[in-house]
């Protein structure tokens, strides 16, 4: 693991230094890119672990030592469900990836159905992959690129690191810090007696109002500690191969926030939430009557993390984004294209931003939770997926040598879990902490397999 990596995220965090060295790092290989990946892997989960021993020491006194797992870890950025005697579903559309457009590439975004429509709309073809891509070989990609977004949906040009240094965007996000985190908000009441050391986040309540992919890869690590997770989808939305993977753990239910008793019902449930997580588009929540002097008067003490795409200031500031879109902003594809000799976008061989910055979400929400026994004070921290992407970039050139074997059996915890969708195998737990099991509770379940309330 680079040193680097870590010493930025935990500092960023606002942690200690000294509690790095409690960090220990099992585990050989590298994910295969020309990106230090794996690096990247094992320290963001590496710092959610920090986070946790560092709320068991403001609770006992006592420092605990981490071990984050660098095979796992990279194994997890992957996907921690293998199915067994079916086929998980899919995870792009069809019409979903790299185009090449007159002067370049373009990457299309179109597993949302609304967002495949705009794509469509613009192209005038039908969702045919071949039709798609004689029409986008008539347009340069700014051009597309534009068009598409000026639609309401997702798409990104292929640009070099160079060019996205230099672009107003680019530019913003480097002087980001990698976490915005602003000072505790009113007072609120704290958790009841001494924490679980074996469970140090049980009884605390997660309210999950994200979808693919980096606000649930945070909550589902919280839910691994022990947290109650109650995650909201509207009704409709449908990613179950992301919800194999990343609704481990968590209660999944559905509320209509469009209407008066899907607010009604929301704001109860913020009232007894300790974390709201969320990542819609910047004055989403407010247009729904929530904003963050709202969410606050609420639950007095709420711990607020919010996702943005391409960052929290500049010209970009609410743009709909991705993971992979912003890899092929921010330069990462062309990069991986042009150092392999390839003829297309080659990009990292995960969704590493997703990932990196649900850890790094997590670690945010658990630091705050240290902060709250001191102060009880609530916090309001954001991450972007372009910052993280700064961070890895920054990172030392890692050599796309032969990766490490797939997963294997020795890599998967016992049982079986019985998923929504059928029986599958989990990957063991990436991180340990001394004293506390990393497990879930719960199995992957489907989109409104639970009531919206709270679990007593």
């Amino acid at each position: 693991m680079t040193h680097d990596a870590l010493a930025s995220i935990w500092r960023s965090l606002g942690g200690n230094g000294d509690w790095t060295d409690l960090l220990r790092e099992t585990g050989e290989g590298s994910l295969p890119s020309w990106f230090a990946v794996s690096d990247l892997a094992a320290a963001s989960v590496g710092a959610a672990g920090l986070a946790v021993s560092e709320y068991l020491a403001a609770r006992d006194g006592r420092r605990r030592e981490v071990t984050v797992d660098r095979r796992l870890a990279s194994l997890w950025f992957k996907g921690s469900a293998a199915p067994r005697g079916w086929e998980g579903p899919s995870v792009w559309d069809a019409v979903a990836g790299d185009y090449a457009t007159r002067d370049g590439w373009i990457r299309l975004h179109t597993n949302a159905p609304h967002h495949r429509r705009a794509a469509l709309a613009v192209l005038r073809v039908p969702p045919d992959r071949e039709a798609v891509a004689r029409a986008v070989r008539g347009w340069e990609a700014e051009e597309l690129e534009a068009a598409i977004l000026a639609e309401g949906g997702a798409a990104a040009q292929m640009r070099t690191e160079a060019a996205w240094a230099g672009h107003p965007q680019g530019s913003a996000v480097a002087k980001e810090p990698l976490l915005r985190d602003e000072p505790p908000g009113e007072a609120g009441s704290l958790p009841a007696g001494p924490s679980d050391p074996a469970r140090p986040l049980r009884g605390l309540r997660v309210l999950d109002l994200t979808r693919v992919l980096a606000g649930p890869v945070a909550t589902r690590f919280l839910a691994g500690f022990g947290a109650t997770v109650l995650r909201i989808d509207p009704p409709g939305w449908s990613e179950p191969a992301a919800l194999l993977d990343v609704g481990l753990g968590k209660s999944c239910a559905r509320l209509d926030l469009k209407a008066e008793d899907g607010k009604a019902r929301l704001r109860e449930l913020l009232a007894g939430a300790d974390i709201v997580v969320h990542g819609y588009r910047p004055g989403a929540l407010a247009g729904l009557g929530f904003d963050r002097e709202t969410r606050q008067e609420i639950r007095p003490g709420l711990i607020d993390i919010s996702l943005d795409a391409y960052g929290w200031t500049g010209p970009w500031y609410g743009r709909r984004g991705f993971d992979s879109l912003v890899q092929m902003s921010a330069g990462i594809a062309e990069t991986g294209m042009r150092k392999s000799g390839a003829d297309r976008p080659v990009p990292l061989p995960v969704q590493a931003l997703d990932h990196a910055t649900g850890y790094i979400m997590a670690a945010a929400a658990i630091r705050a939770l240290t902060r709250r026994l001191a102060t009880g004070g609530g916090t309001l921290a954001r991450a972007s997926l372009a910052r993280t992407a700064a961070l890895l970039t920054g990172l030392p050139a890692a050599s796309p040598a032969e990766g490490f074997a797939p997963a294997g059996e020795g890599d998967f915890a016992e049982g079986i879990e019985e998923t929504s969708w059928g029986p599958a195998l989990r990957l063991k737990p990436p991180c340990a902490v001394a004293e506390a099991r990393m497990g879930w509770d719960l199995p992957a379940r489907d989109h409104g397999s639970a009531e919206a309330a709270w679990l007593e």
